[in-house]
């Protein structure tokens, strides 16, 4: 008796809700893959609840540590350079005496930016493999260890010198340092509450300030101690040099234990939890399906096929279906994905070239304010201190402040807001700079400084804080850290150009005469900044997963 004779209409309509019933539903789906539904509300109610208590002070701590001594590895050795200059080519003669020759000074200067670059991306991701505590532990360890032996850097008798020693050090302190940008920023965004994420992870960011400040600080305080014994012989700068950079180990070492004991956040743990689920049942579809074809070549499979059961066909079983999320390469090969990470990755590109733009003038700056000092006949404590102290003021001039503009205005303009602001103001600045500076500098030196200023203000009340905030947000937790190191390794790629080429270029045709021509192309690239911030959306108000729309990661 055929199926079609034995079945009323109404039967059938009957057979096909309980058949439907049976079969996964897109809701079923997602149930099965520890219900996204509950997920998401478990998030929303995480959200919800939490607080500004001892454990999110003890976190921001950290990270706000780790930002601070990374600033301070960082810029500490624009004053260690004026140190080895005294030690190493004290017996130089005309302008060389006691200066770095520029390859080394660069090769010294680069080597943190090299190793970010690398840390970034190969962190970023483990951040995402493993766990975000463990590798941002893990980052922690490295840098200390590389600090220590930075310190310890010496000629060898035969082959590398001293400079080439540091810069073996310093890519692997960098590899340390760059994995705090893209798990810091993770790590923040995935505790704090919608309201107040853009603000903390700002607020971490902006602690490079103080580091940018410290290192001077350290500088002269060291430099005191020794003046007497420098005065009389430059060599015991040996000393001065190594214990700065030494003292960069400090603030890692105190809280080194904190970072060892902090735990993933609920999110990354319902992440993982969630892979581990889909996992499971793609391998229990896999045997399903298996143990079928095994079946299917079985004898006993073709008698049944023969004379199949109750009327009903095989082909009207329902096949298992499974809802698989998509891979880093599936979810970014979709241009509204992609684009989010070209425009973080490029905007933050963009500035990192033309943010040592501004450094670039930062001597002219020094010596208006009348703290350049005089290499031929001031002592050398003396030179040092000055020159430190000159650094000082220019980050309290507009660095400083901007970014803590941004931290206490992130929640109310909005990242996209600022982001825009900063780039546009920066391509005007740059503009009326790079076309007028000679004009500027022969006319006004105290105009000079105030568009100096400016300039430093709204890179970090701008693109400087936002690049780093935006890539925590934008991207879904499986790959945020990946994405993040992607965004950041792309600003340190700028860093790198800015320093290994245009830095190369400004005594082009004499002291500072390039300077002009290097700033108008900084100001293309702020334009470019610009225009790449379209692609990004804001995320003000906003939580996690109302930005990345979880059921994108699925297919």
């Amino acid at each position: 008796m055929s199926f079609h004779n034995s079945t009323s209409a109404a039967d059938i309509t009957e057979m096909e809700k309980a058949r439907l019933q049976k079969s996964p539903s897109i809701t079923e789906l997602d149930q099965r893959d520890r219900d996204l539904l509950e997920r998401q509300r478990q998030l929303e109610e995480l959200d919800s609840n939490t607080r500004f208590n001892w454990e999110m002070i003890k976190k921001l701590t950290v990270c706000g540590v780790a930002f601070l001594n990374d600033a301070y590895d960082m810029f500490a050795i624009n004053i260690v350079a004026m140190m080895l200059g005294f030690v190493y080519y004290h017996d130089a003669t005309g302008s060389a005496q006691n200066t770095v020759p520029k390859k080394w000074d660069t090769l010294i200067k680069i080597a943190v930016q090299i190793g970010c670059l690398l840390g970034q991306l190969v962190m970023g991701r483990l951040g995402d493999k493993i766990g975000r505590t463990t590798v941002y532990a893990a980052s922690l360890m490295i840098a200390i260890i590389t600090t220590v032996a930075s310190a310890f850097s010496n000629s060898m008798v035969k082959g590398i010198n001293v400079f080439v020693v540091l810069f073996i050090w310093r890519v692997l302190l960098g590899f340390g340092i760059g994995g705090d940008y893209p798990l810091t920023a993770t790590i923040v965004s995935e505790y704090a509450s919608v309201h107040n994420r853009g603000k903390m992870i700002s607020a971490v960011f902006s602690c490079q300030g103080f580091g940018n400040v410290l290192a001077p600080i350290v500088g002269i305080i060291v430099t005191a101690c020794f003046k007497n014994s420098i005065d009389r012989d430059p060599l015991y700068l040996d000393y001065v040099w190594r214990i700065i950079i030494g003292i960069g180990c400090i603030p890692g070492l105190a809280t080194l234990y904190w970072r060892l004991t902090m735990e993933d956040s609920k999110r990354f743990q319902f992440e993982t939890a969630k892979a581990a689920a889909a996992d499971a049942d793609e391998d229990m579809l896999r045997q399903k399906l298996l143990a079928k074809q095994q079946f299917a070549e079985s004898p006993e499979y073709e008698s049944r096929v023969e004379t199949p059961t109750n009327g009903l066909s095989d082909s009207s079983t329902p096949r298992p279906q499974i809802r698989r999320a998509k891979t880093f390469g599936q979810y970014f090969s979709e241009w509204k994905h992609l684009k989010v990470l070209l425009g973080t990755s490029i905007a933050w590109f963009a500035l990192d070239v033309a943010f040592y733009g501004i450094n670039l003038n930062s001597s002219i700056v020094i010596d208006a304010i009348g703290f350049a000092g005089d290499m031929e006949n001031d002592k050398p404590s003396k030179f040092i201190i000055r020159n430190c102290l000159g650094n000082i003021i220019i980050n309290l001039l507009g660095s400083v402040p901007g970014y803590w503009i941004a931290v206490f205005t992130i929640e109310k303009l909005g990242r996209k807001t600022i982001q825009l602001t900063g780039f546009a103001m920066l391509t005007i600045l740059y503009v009326v700079l790079g076309f007028a500076y000679h004009q500027i500098l022969d006319k006004s030196v105290p105009g000079f400084i105030v568009l100096f200023t400016l300039a430093q203000l709204f890179q970090n009340f701008g693109p400087n804080v936002t690049t780093f905030v935006i890539p925590g947000e934008v991207f879904p937790t499986r790959f945020r850290s990946t994405a993040h190191g992607i965004a950041a390794a792309s600003g340190k790629l700028g860093a790198i150009v800015a320093q290994g080429g245009f830095m190369q270029l400004k005594d082009q045709g004499g002291k500072n005469e390039f300077i002009n021509r290097l700033l108008q192309i900084f100001a293309l690239f702020m334009l470019i900044g610009f225009a790449v911030t379209f692609w990004i959306p804001e995320t003000k108000g906003k939580t996690l997963e109302e930005i990345c729309d979880e059921s994108e990661e699925y297919y």
